[in-house]
C-alpha cells in the first residue's frame, strides 16, 4: 500500500510539473516566438519557420536523449522521464490548437517572458524533485551534474539556453524577440534554483554568551534544533569563552533571536547564511543532488 501511494504521489508531480511546463510553453512563449532554450525552444523555432507541431517536434528530438538516459541514470529514470515527456508534449499540442497559437493570456512580451520563465522553472523543478526530468537538456545537465557537483543547475541551463537564443535570433532575424527570451531564460534559472535549493537553505549562528548553556536549552525544547558548544578565548580579557554554534532554518530565526535576547541581551550573535544544511532536521545525507 505504501508503495502504490509513492508511485501515485510521483505520478501527480509528475503530472502537474508536465502541465506548468506545457503552459509555459504554449500559452506564453510559443504564441510570440519566445525561445528560450532546450529542445522546446528548438521546437518553437521550427514551429515558427515551419508550422509543424511543438509538442510533436519536442517528443521526436527526445527520443535519442532517453536512449541515453536509460542507458546513463537506469530503468526508473527512463520511464519517468518518458511519462513526463509524453505528457507535456500532449498538454502542450492541445492547449495550442485550442488557442489556434495565438496570444490568449498576454501581448506584452516582457509579461510572457517572465511568467514562461517562472512557470517552466517549476514545473523541471518539480520534475526533478521526484526523480524525472522533463527531457532535452535536462537529460545532458543530469548528466554534467553528476561529473560537476559543484555547479548548481539553474546555472548549466542559463549556458545551454544561451545557444538557442542565439539561434533564434538569427532565424527570426529579431534581436529584440532574442532578448525577450533572454529574460525568459535569466528569470528561468533563477527560479529553477530557488526550487532546487532554496528549501535547503538557512543560517549558521555563532552565539557567544555567558548563558549559553541556557540558551542552548532552550533551543532545543522551544525550536527542536540541537547546537554545538565550541571553546574561544576572549582576545582583549584573555578569559575562556564557550561559543554556541547552530544550524536554523530562516523561518525559525526570529524564535531564536528572541529567545537569545531574553537570556542574554548583551550576547554577541554572528549570522551567515548557507547554501545547504545536510543532517538530522535538515537535508537527509543520502539525498541526491539535483
Amino acid at each position: 500500500m505504501k508503495k502504490l501511494t509513492s508511485i501515485f504521489s510521483k505520478t501527480l508531480a509528475m503530472t502537474f510539473g508536465a502541465l506548468l511546463y506545457a503552459v509555459a510553453i504554449s500559452l506564453f512563449l510559443n504564441p510570440l516566438a519566445l525561445a528560450p532554450g532546450g529542445i522546446s525552444g528548438i521546437a518553437i523555432i521550427i514551429n515558427k519557420l515551419t508550422g509543424l507541431s511543438t509538442g510533436l517536434i519536442i517528443f521526436v528530438f527526445n527520443i535519442p536523449l532517453l536512449f541515453f538516459a536509460l542507458v546513463k541514470f537506469g530503468r526508473s529514470f527512463f520511464f519517468s522521464t518518458l511519462y513526463t515527456i509524453g505528457v507535456y508534449s500532449a498538454i502542450t499540442d492541445l492547449l495550442s490548437k485550442l488557442t489556434d497559437g495565438q496570444p490568449v493570456i498576454t501581448q506584452n512580451p516582457l509579461l510572457a517572458a517572465f511568467a514562461g520563465g517562472v512557470l517552466s522553472a517549476i514545473g523541471i523543478g518539480i520534475a526533478f524533485r521526484v526523480g524525472s526530468s522533463t527531457g532535452g537538456a535536462d537529460i545532458i545537465i543530469k548528466f554534467l551534474r553528476h561529473k560537476y557537483k559543484h555547479v548548481n543547475t539553474g546555472t548549466i541551463f542559463f549556458f545551454f539556453d544561451m545557444v538557442v537564443i542565439l539561434m533564434s535570433a538569427i532565424a527570426f532575424q529579431n534581436i529584440e524577440v532574442a532578448l525577450y527570451a533572454l529574460i525568459a531564460v535569466f528569470v528561468s534559472s533563477k527560479t529553477l534554483d530557488f526550487v532546487l535549493y532554496g528549501l535547503d537553505r538557512g543560517k549558521l549562528v555563532y552565539i557567544i554568551s555567558d548563558k549559553g548553556e541556557k540558551i542552548a536549552k532552550r533551543l532545543l525544547i522551544e525550536v527542536d534544533i540541537g547546537a554545538t558548544f565550541t571553546e574561544g578565548v576572549g582576545a582583549y580579557s584573555g578569559t575562556p569563552k564557550r561559543i554556541l554554534m547552530c544550524a536554523i532554518r530562516n523561518h525559525a530565526f526570529p524564535k531564536m533571536q528572541e529567545i537569545v535576547c531574553e537570556e542574554d541581551s548583551s550576547a554577541f550573535i554572528i549570522v551567515s547564511d548557507t547554501s545547504k544544511v545536510i543532517g538530522e532536521g535538515h537535508k537527509s545525507i543520502y539525498t541526491e543532488d539535483l
